[in-house]
């Protein structure tokens, strides 16, 4: 008889430490050597740079996992069947494959699941690595020494949401708080880059509103846009612009689609969840980006008519990313979800995410002439 599988399982955790102790000692190596002889802070700076990228691939690596429904390729955590590696779980495997030739266990899968986490926790080492310098060092940073260590805790929230994904089977919301912490990750990392940077831009008072609303739309977007993937609702309307044929769709359910507490593929009372459920999630998120790409566009207007090289160089990375965005969630709807679009449209959200922190600590309203000066590439008044 069949034991039961752990869903829990901490046997193999000394030996996946040891995986992500070695896979990290590969971009520290490199890190440590290609800097060897910059000074500490040109060093912390190009670490945290390091790590943000990344963290930026561990995103789009999260994504193409979830797309290829590799989510539960080993259906315990934090190994597979207790090993490792696949490469030892092969016999379990195998069995789970050959009971279900297309189901949530394959071979494929499996390995997308595990190098998932093997990235993961190899940003994990990366980070803690930066929290411990960052504390060495701490009368040189430019920001509190608490925001390293925050990022640090927000990685282990971050393997919680691993872990539950895996325990209650794509449980929507968790699946979707675990989407979106991965960029709010990319936002603490960028906050730090900045700091080391220090390139502020002149900005008013009022476009420093206009960024913060643009990051708030932004973050409804991507939690909306979340939503969708967690529910497999990217074709529940067909057609663009238009839903099904119609501009507003006349069968949607939002109280069941926007039931968070619930099972995937369940209503928030039992049975399964309905059609026009997944035509509202769809929906609103397709609505709501009209709601950020105005908002953004605005963004990007005042940028450009700042004048500023530096200004105009982010007002053109709005707009291109904006152009990115749409095009590849159009290409969702009409090419049937190709996988390439799919990935693009979630690195491009990631993308917009990096440039608007970026923008938020970078924008200085009201400088002093020196500044203003230099925001404008002129010399500084005498």
């Amino acid at each position: 008889m069949t034991q039961p599988l752990a869903l829990v399982d901490l046997s193999p955790a000394l030996h996946l430490l040891g995986v992500a102790a070695a896979l990290a000692l590969l971009p520290l190596g490199w890190w440590a050597w290609r800097h060897r002889n910059d000074g500490s802070a040109g060093r912390r700076a190009a670490l945290t740079a390091l790590t943000l990228f990344l963290t930026f691939d561990l995103v789009v690596f999260g994504a193409f996992t979830r797309l290829t429904d590799s989510g539960l390729g080993c259906p315990d955590w934090p190994g597979c069947y207790g090993e490792a590696s696949p490469l030892t779980a092969g016999v379990q495997i195998a069995q789970a494959e050959a009971q279900q030739p297309t189901g949530p266990v394959t071979q494929r899968k499996a390995w997308i699941e595990m190098i998932h986490r093997y990235l993961a926790m190899t940003v994990g080492a990366l980070i803690t690595a930066l929290a411990v310098i960052s504390t060495r060092t701490r009368r040189e940073l430019p920001f509190s020494v608490w925001w390293p260590w925050a990022t640090l805790l927000w990685v282990i929230v971050q393997g919680l949401f691993g872990k539950y994904t895996v325990t209650l089977k794509l449980y929507p919301a968790i699946v979707t708080l675990h989407l979106f912490g991965g960029l709010v990750l990319l936002a603490l990392l960028t906050m730090q880059i900045e700091r080391y940077r220090s390139r502020p831009l002149l900005v008013s008072t009022g476009m420093r509103h206009l960024i913060k609303a643009a990051l708030a739309v932004l973050t409804i977007q991507v939690l909306l846009g979340a939503w969708v993937s967690t529910n497999y609702a990217v074709l529940a309307c067909q057609g663009f612009p238009q839903c099904n044929g119609q501009w507003w769709p006349e069968s949607m359910d939002a109280g069941q689609g926007f039931t968070i507490l619930r099972h995937l593929g369940r209503a928030g009372e039992g049975g399964f969840l309905p059609a026009e459920a997944l035509v509202a999630i769809h929906w609103v998120h397709r609505v709501f980006a009209l709601v950020v790409l105005g908002v953004l566009v605005s963004l990007a207007l005042g940028l450009w008519r700042l004048g500023a090289p530096a200004s105009r160089r982010v007002a053109q990375q709005l707009v291109a990313l904006l152009a990115l965005q749409v095009g590849t969630g159009a290409a969702n709807v009409i090419l049937q979800w190709p996988l390439l679009a799919a990935l693009m449209h979630t690195g491009g959200a990631a993308a917009l995410v990096l440039v608007l922190v970026s923008l938020q600590v970078r924008a200085v309203a009201e400088p002093p002439f020196a500044l203003r000066a230099a925001a404008l590439g002129r010399p500084a008044p005498q």
